[in-house]
Order: C-alpha cells, then sequence, then structure tokens
C-alpha cells in the first residue's frame, strides 16, 4: 500500500452549508478530556472552561448537541480486563457518562445556556429520556442537548454513539475533541516526527486503522455522509475555530 501523505487545504476547512436552515453540530468529547491536569474525576475548571467553547458556538447562532465518554471515572472495557462480566462493565461505563452530562449540564447552565441531558437508560428523577423528536424539538429553540448513556446497550463505544446520533440528528457535521489537534501519522506525544493529516477520507481512516475513532463509528458516518473533525479541545477556543474554517485539524469526508 503507497504511504498516506498530508494533502494541504485548497479551501476552509470546516465549511458549513450555506442554506437558510440554522446548521447543526455534533461535539463528541472524551471523558479524559474532563480530567483538566487531575488524573481522575471531573475538573470543574475544564469542564466550565469547555462549556464556554461551546456556549460561544450557540452564541452564532448554531445548533449544537453533546456526547460525553466516560473514561475519567469508569472504562467498562478496563472493567473486563480485570475479569468483570463485559456487559455489566459497559453499563457502569454508561453511568459515568451520565455523571459526565449532568456536570457539563451544570456549567453551561451557569453560563446562561439552556441545556437538556438526555439519557438512554431512563432515569427520569436526574434527566430526560432519549426521545429523538424531542431533542430536535429542544435544538430549534436554542438548548444544548447532551446525549448520555452510551446507545444504551453494551459492547457500544460513545464514539458510535457520536456517530449514531450525529446521523438521527441530522447533524451536518461531527466534531471529535480529542489530546491533540488533528490525526497524525503516529502518536505525535511520543513520535516528535509524527505528522498530521489536513485532509483524509474514512477509507483511509478504516484502511490503515488510525485510532482516533473506532471502525464502526467512521463506517455509521461515511454511510450516512456526515464529515468529521478532529481537534485539540484543549485550546480554548479551537471549537468556533475549526467551524469557521480556522486553525489546525484534521477533516475526514469521502473523497473526491
Amino acid at each position: 500500500m503507497p504511504p498516506l501523505t498530508a494533502t494541504p487545504l485548497a479551501e476552509p476547512a470546516v465549511p458549513l452549508r450555506a442554506d437558510a436552515r440554522r446548521q447543526r453540530v455534533l461535539l463528541k468529547i472524551s471523558g479524559e478530556a474532563l480530567m483538566g491536569p487531575g488524573d481522575y474525576g471531573i475538573d470543574f475548571g475544564t469542564v466550565r472552561r469547555i462549556a464556554g467553547d461551546v456556549g460561544a458556538v450557540v452564541a452564532q447562532g448554531i445548533e449544537v448537541c453533546l456526547v460525553l465518554g466516560g473514561g475519567n471515572i469508569f472504562r467498562g472495557i478496563a472493567g473486563a480486563t480485570v475479569g468483570m462480566e463485559r456487559a455489566s462493565a459497559d453499563y457502569m461505563g454508561m453511568l459515568a457518562t451520565v455523571m459526565n452530562g449532568l456536570a457539563m449540564q451544570n456549567a453551561l447552565e451557569s453560563l446562561g445556556v439552556p441545556t437538556r441531558v438526555q439519557s438512554a437508560i431512563p432515569m427520569a428523577t436526574v434527566c430526560e429520556p432519549y426521545i429523538r423528536r424531542r431533542a430536535m424539538r429542544h435544538m430549534e429553540k436554542g438548548r444544548v442537548v447532551i446525549f448520555a448513556a452510551g446507545t444504551g446497550n453494551p459492547f457500544f463505544t460513545t464514539d458510535t454513539t457520536a456517530a449514531l446520533r450525529a446521523a438521527e440528528m441530522n447533524c451536518d457535521r461531527l466534531f471529535k475533541g480529542t489530546q491533540v489537534d488533528g490525526v497524525y501519522t503516529a502518536d505525535p506525544k511520543r513520535d516528535p516526527g509524527a505528522k498530521r493529516f489536513e485532509r483524509l477520507t474514512y477509507r483511509e481512516m478504516l484502511n490503515r486503522d488510525l485510532k482516533v475513532m473506532d471502525a464502526s463509528a467512521i463506517s455509521l458516518a461515511r454511510e450516512n455522509g456526515i464529515p468529521i473533525v478532529v481537534f485539540s479541545i484543549h485550546r480554548p477556543g479551537a471549537f468556533a475555530e475549526v467551524l469557521g474554517g480556522r486553525g489546525p485539524c484534521t477533516v475526514i469526508e469521502e473523497g473526491r
């Protein structure tokens, strides 16, 4: 297979459709991103900073929904590796995403951004059940919707949840906020010579087994024609920048 090389951008990185309909995007954030400088749990300063970035995008009139991972509290796959039954471990991971969702909701609403948490596992005391049409109506009213508890089923990652919800919500783009500012040829934290790709196709992601999102998520996005934008969630203001076609990122979409 020939080597994969970065392709320079010939146009803004993330042009949204210029039609009369308000744009709608989904932002996927890993649970680890919410730890801040810590090794475990939720750093509320970090959550509030990310909430501010989300609020800045909402203020532009863009409809936003979120999917948060739970790895800062519990990872189902990690529980399975130490002897837990996989389904039970995954359900625990789903509950961790609800905790993160409630923390993000609190941070957003403290900044004046109306927010709803919808859980795929019903728990009416703390949040709404996931109802597709209700979620869409919330966004039409300017509310941020946080999708929690994954798909509600074990053996599926929150990356797959993000692709699924993006398809269900008719999102224009799926943004993944990660620890680095895009997809690299190797781990840039370990290999100083790693190069960042400006653009990749879904097929290149799958064939090269680039570990940014799992194969199920990539395939689901591909089948529904949803471009994926990978950027660093740790750089303040990066979400709004990549939405405007500025700032470092990697765009994953169908080849032309």
